[in-house]
């Protein structure tokens, strides 16, 4: 099977999208976990205790590095 120019650019296009929708949703997570995390250090201990969330586990939440 014969591969022509346009086929060949349509699918590296494809692909280029796919990558571009992939970082999209990679950025839109992280923005989550940022604004989560940002949520979490406003809790006061009664908030947290009502959430099940010891003062060591939100510290543990906190530092982690928004792309974990």
């Amino acid at each position: 099977m014969e591969r022509t120019l346009g086929s060949a650019s349509f699918s590296n296009s494809r692909s280029s999208s796919t990558a571009h929708r992939g970082l999209v949703g990679t950025v839109r997570l992280w923005q989550r976990r940022l604004e989560s995390r940002r949520q979490l250090a406003r809790l006061d201990s009664r908030l947290l205790a009502d959430a099940g969330i010891s003062e060591a586990q939100r510290y543990a939440e906190l530092n982690k590095p928004f792309w974990r």
